[in-house]
């Protein structure tokens, strides 16, 4: 187990890449996948993700970009990074996880050690990764090679809290490999690390960092389900209460993206497998898994109420990225937003200056349009706190839309609500 061999990251999506590009700006690196346009792209000094400046990218001067495995088979360290999404029953798919470890096996070596990164439950890497590992290398484990497990800790589209600036929990398979792994990273995270005792408990770490959150927003999402049929504004309603010191200050919104929306149902799995059937974390994933659906029959409400033939109107949908500035789409919970407004007959016009729009057709279906003064809509939501549409104002907003009583769907609480009833609007906000 050399910690000086050359790495092969495996998956260069928004996790891999900057973390291979880090690497790679001090010692040799393979950043390997199989998308043969992302591979281009990359090679081109592109990042459609927009993690990674050009700059970057060619700063990263040890940096080999490749989709052919023969690249890899010289590396002595192998990260993998591929996603780990879940399936329509919100079973965890694990099929790019082993299909990245069949890989691996197929090329390493005794001495190497491999390290995932990509999120799972808590004994995924022995019970399900070690196995392959071993079948496709004819390698016994803890013997000829080693494992790792670093959950990745990488915020989308955020250039403060980037890859080198957080802590990184760092663990191995025995105790000398957990030394191999840690001194790994600690040479390229300036935030320092975090020796976990175990694979296992570096996985549960990862899994319940976004479980707790996913919670704090259902709790939210939940009390501003209440606070509307009170006739209470939630957000008011938060800032009273944030007002205390101790107050933590989550926010009313629809939960997608690649961690928050998934990560609970691989803890589940893991739970349900051992016997125990979660309460809480179950209950957390409904209530916001519905506020898509919730957040789509308050507008059309507030259409009929207004006398909207709803059932002739177009409503406009500013966002469909999962977070604000950046140009991620996956799980993207604007999609339910737009599916359930669609089933009232409703024509949906989306518009997003971050989102590709052949990727949102693939993924979802739907065709990115405009909405301004000469393509006026019935209702707008906004949906995503983009820049660009937090600089607008309400009375801009008003002039995209037609009629004299149009809806503004505020999700994220971008305009004060009292401005916005001024211009026109009859107001909902989570």
């Amino acid at each position: 187990m050399d910690v000086n061999a050359k790495i092969a990251v495996i998956g260069l999506g928004y996790v891999g890449l900057p973390l291979a590009v880090e690497f790679g700006k001090h010692r040799p690196v393979v950043g390997f996948d199989i998308n043969v346009a992302r591979v281009t792209e990359l090679l081109n000094g592109n990042d459609r993700t927009l993690e990674v400046a050009s700059k970057e990218l060619a700063a990263a001067t040890q940096l080999h970009v490749s989709n052919q495995i023969e690249d890899i088979a010289d590396c002595g360290i192998f990260i993998v990074t591929v996603p780990t999404p879940i399936d329509k029953a919100n079973h965890p798919d694990l099929t790019p996880l082993i299909k990245a470890s069949e890989t691996v096996g197929k090329v390493m070596k005794p001495g190497s050690l491999v390290i995932y990164e990509s999120t799972v439950y808590p004994g995924c890497t022995e019970e399900v990764c070690v196995p392959v590992l071993e079948g496709h290398s004819g390698l016994s484990f803890n013997v000829d090679f080693f494992c790792g497990y670093s959950p990745e800790r990488i915020n989308p589209g955020d250039k403060v809290n980037s890859l080198t600036r957080i802590k990184k929990v760092t663990s191995g398979s025995t105790p000398e490999a957990a030394l191999a792994v840690d001194s790994l990273y600690r040479s390229v995270i300036t935030a320092g690390t975090y020796p976990a005792t175990s694979l296992k408990v570096a996985e549960a770490a990862r899994v319940i960092e976004n479980t707790q959150r996913d919670l704090n927003i259902a709790l939210v999402n939940e009390l501003s389900v209440i606070f509307e049929r009170l006739g209470i504004d939630t957000v008011e309603v938060l800032e009273a209460a944030g007002s205390k010191w101790n107050f933590l200050p989550f926010r009313p919104g629809m939960v997608g993206g690649h961690c928050i929306g998934v990560d609970p149902y691989y803890l589940t799995h893991k739970a349900e497998e051992v016997g125990y059937r979660p309460q809480v974390i179950l209950a957390g994933r409904r209530i916001n898994d519905n506020m898509a659906r919730c957040a789509a029959r308050n507008v059309i409400r507030l259409m009929l109420k207004n006398g909207v033939d709803v059932a002739r109107s177009t409503v406009g949908v500013h966002g469909i990225t999962f977070k604000e500035d950046c140009p991620d789409i996956r799980n993207s919970k604007v999609a339910d937003l737009v599916r359930e407004l669609e089933g009232w007959g409703v024509k949906v016009v989306v518009a997003d200056p971050w989102a590709d729009a052949d990727e949102v057709f693939h993924q979802y279906g739907i065709r990115l349009g405009t909405i301004d003064r000469s393509n006026p809509v019935d209702a707008l939501i906004i949906a995503v706190g983009h820049d660009e549409f937090r600089c607008k104002n309400p009375q801009e907003l008003r002039a995209f839309c037609r009629g004299t009583k149009p809806v503004l769907g505020d999700l994220k609480a971008l305009f004060d609500r009292h401005a916005a009833a001024a211009a026109g609007f009859t107001v909902f906000r989570l």
